[in-house]
């Protein structure tokens, strides 16, 4: 099969990093997956949450909070505020975030403080997840970076930058980085995070209505390594940008 925009079944959609977009915060990126838009915050708290405190957990805490803003979809989305309650699935996508990066982190060179990575959705074409978890990646050094500056810590407290693709099988093809037409027709589909070392941070990935064999899981395995090891090229590369 053909892709609708023509683009090679292991091939990422344009992807672009533009960085300090937000001026009051520590680090920020606006990163596009095609036409998945979403900015990235990070800002830095001193002090850590409570519970640290409690049980005496030494170093700091990396915390991610996720959402799509009213605009973002074609239909208007509306707030978690006005809804009262907080959207499941934005809940699930910030964890995941958050989890991303505290795996490659060092958390006690962070030292005892809070880093608050937010990412916004201001356009939603598929991948929403894979492009905040490759965006915070950014943001989180640049804020890293700001705290060497300011002589906070003396060392960058990254172990590895991560970076997350999206991949899945549509009509029997397996497909990378899948936009929202691809994505809402596959029957199996699936997020993968990996680090700059190409180990695994986290699989998600679900047959939809559907199964999927071992040897399919290891050909969407080979396609998302493809894309992650893309992504972290232009992770390097802006932030190399002045």
């Amino acid at each position: 099969m053909s892709r609708h925009d023509n683009r090679p079944h292991n091939q990422i959609r344009p992807v672009t990093i533009e960085k300090n977009i937000a001026p009051h915060a520590q680090g920020s990126v606006l990163i596009s997956f095609g036409n998945t838009k979403v900015i990235c915050a990070a800002t830095i708290d001193e002090g850590v949450p409570r519970w640290m405190k409690e049980q005496n957990v030494a170093g700091g805490w990396i915390t991610a909070e996720y959402s799509m803003l009213p605009y973002s979809t074609l239909t208007r989305k509306q707030r978690d505020s006005t809804r009262g309650k907080v959207d499941g699935r934005g809940t699930e996508i910030q964890r995941l975030i958050g989890r991303s990066l505290r795996a490659v982190i060092d958390l006690k060179k962070l030292g005892a403080r809070t880093l608050w990575v937010d990412c916004d959705v201001l356009q939603a074409d598929g991948g929403t997840r894979t492009a905040a978890i490759t965006g915070a990646c950014v943001a989180v050094e640049l804020a890293c970076q700001n705290l060497i500056q300011l002589g906070k810590i003396s060392e960058l407290p990254i172990k590895n930058r991560v970076a997350a693709i999206s991949v899945g099988i549509v009509k029997g093809e397996v497909l990378l980085d899948l936009d929202y037409i691809e994505d809402k027709d596959a029957c199996v589909d699936m997020n993968v995070v990996m680090t700059d070392k190409m180990d695994f941070v986290e699989l998600q990935g679900s047959g939809e209505e559907n199964v999927f064999s071992a040897a399919q899981l290891d050909e969407m395995s080979q396609a998302a390594r493809i894309g992650i090891a893309q992504l972290l090229e232009i992770q390097s590369s802006a932030l190399a940008r002045d």
